[in-house]
């Protein structure tokens, strides 16, 4: 690290500073705040730093932190990913959340002409084969790829309506060196261990995980893949519905799929209380009840059902569920864990709560056991601190992990990216229903209908040996 870029690190801070994105309630978490800011950009490479300093000195003086923060991440897909990761978390303060999540809809930043230019490239003759008439203009944009819709025929068929995803052309060497960053920042804190108020041990393993995981945002062919596999898993799913691969015109930075017609999930029925009630019931049927039920050994799910990903065609009424680069699985045994986890906490049952966080975590390393007295004493102060009136369920339960993470407990990544479904679903549900809509309530309805539709033999992923346990908490 330059000289130079020494200094940069409290120069952003002087402009983003901690105390105002992080409250007195969580100030334990400033110093790593602090560290990651300053870590980042001051090794940041020179001409991505000059574009952020241009952008930053060009903002109005009264800019507040919250957006100067979007704007100092903008172009850098990786962070972009992990802000949109953290933005429905409920313990962030709500100006840093409601930022966070304009990154739903991605930074702009690529014209019609250019998309076009990549398709005549990536595509060639192809464009001429398949009759390809492309629209002028950008329909939409993430914070790796542009979407822009066409018109293609197969020979001897009709017109078909599709839109092409484009890889942008700066998103791969961005996000490898925003990877690359905040994986050597997980090395750094690691070694900084006693300077923070609570467990960071295993941030770099943990960003090792998380980074994996967002690298399949520019893996085009794994989205295809999952694309085919998402069309399966719902295809008997009556109200729901992924778009349709079209592989004659796919490549490695291209992927071609239908046209979906439909409006934004917030905006459907807005005259309606019902039929919003009724979205919102398939929305947690789509993206959790689903994948949980599935009888899959390794089920897939969607990890990033924000609004923008989530249509509604009004006149078919059915719900429409876009963009899966973002994907994770859960074993049997993880969403096992999840569905008892839950019962446990809808009937208060601390024991049966620590017993499923138990059989969700896993060891600190080889050979090690699981931190059960550490879990049941989290378990037992978690309750104590909850209003006596309050019926907890699935968010607490999410609440729960993510305080006993702080204290060096282990969980699997995809159940990181789990809780961040559960919360993303929490705020894009309330803003389609209200606070009327409960997920406990209609994944237990989900649940029953499945068990009575196979006259009691379907009961995936839970086993009949689950039964006594939660009859033995239901009497208690």
């Amino acid at each position: 690290m330059s000289e130079s870029g020494a200094a940069i690190g409290p120069w952003v801070l002087s402009l983003i500073p901690v105390e105002t994105l992080v409250p007195d309630s969580h100030a334990l978490w400033r110093p790593l705040v602090r560290d990651a800011f300053a870590f980042v950009f001051s090794r940041l490479s020179k001409e991505r730093l000059q574009a952020k300093i241009h952008e930053q000195m060009a903002l109005p003086l009264d800019t507040p932190p919250e957006m100067r923060l979007i704007w100092l991440i903008s172009k850098m897909p990786g962070l972009q990913k992990l802000g949109q990761v953290l933005a429905r978390n409920p313990r962030l303060p709500e100006p840093l959340g409601e930022a966070l999540c304009q990154l739903e809809n991605g930074m702009s930043d690529m014209t019609g002409a250019e998309v076009r230019g990549i398709l005549d490239e990536e595509l060639g003759s192809l464009l001429e084969t398949y009759g390809v008439e492309m629209e002028p203009t950008v329909h939409k944009e993430g914070s790796a790829s542009a979407i822009l819709r066409f018109v293609w025929r197969k020979p001897g068929r009709e017109p078909q309506a599709g839109a092409f995803k484009v890889l942008k052309p700066y998103v791969p060497w961005s996000f490898a060196e925003d990877m690359s960053l905040l994986q050597a920042f997980g090395e750094f804190v690691t070694a900084r261990e006693s300077s923070y108020r609570f467990a960071v041990r295993d941030v770099r393993e943990s960003i090792t995980e998380v980074r994996l995981l967002l690298e399949h945002e520019l893996d085009f062919a794994r989205e295809q893949a999952t694309l085919l596999e998402a069309a399966r898993l719902y295809r008997s799913s009556i109200g729901i519905r992924v778009p349709r691969l079209i592989p004659e015109l796919c490549t490695a930075k291209v992927t071609a799929m239908s046209a979906e017609q439909g409006v934004k999930v917030t905006a459907a029925f807005p005259g309606s209380q019902l039929r919003r009630n009724r979205i919102a019931a398939q929305i947690i049927e789509a993206l959790l009840a689903v994948p949980l039920f599935s009888r899959e050994p390794a089920a897939i799910f969607h990890a990033d059902p924000h609004a923008g990903n989530l249509l509604y065609d009004e006149p078919n009424r059915e719900l429409i569920v876009l963009d899966w680069a973002l994907t994770g699985r859960l074993s049997l045994a993880a969403r096992r864990g999840l569905v008892m986890l839950t019962v446990m906490m809808l009937l208060r049952n601390p024991s049966g709560v620590a017993e499923a966080v138990c059989a969700l975590s896993r060891p600190r390393r080889k050979g090690a056991r699981i931190p059960q007295r550490l879990i049941e004493h989290q378990v037992s102060r978690f309750f104590a601190a909850l209003p006596p009136h309050h019926s907890p369920g699935a968010l607490d339960a999410m609440l729960l992990l993510d305080e006993l993470a702080l204290k060096g407990v282990r969980f699997p990544s995809a159940l990181f990216l789990f809780r961040k479904v559960l919360f993303t679903l929490d705020g894009v549900l309330h803003d389609v229903a209200g606070p009327g809509v409960r997920l406990d309530e209609v994944i237990a309805y989900q649940f029953l209908s499945r068990c009575i539709g196979s006259f009691g033999f379907f009961h995936e992923p839970l086993k009949v040996k689950d039964l006594w346990p939660m009859t033995r908490a239901l009497l208690c």
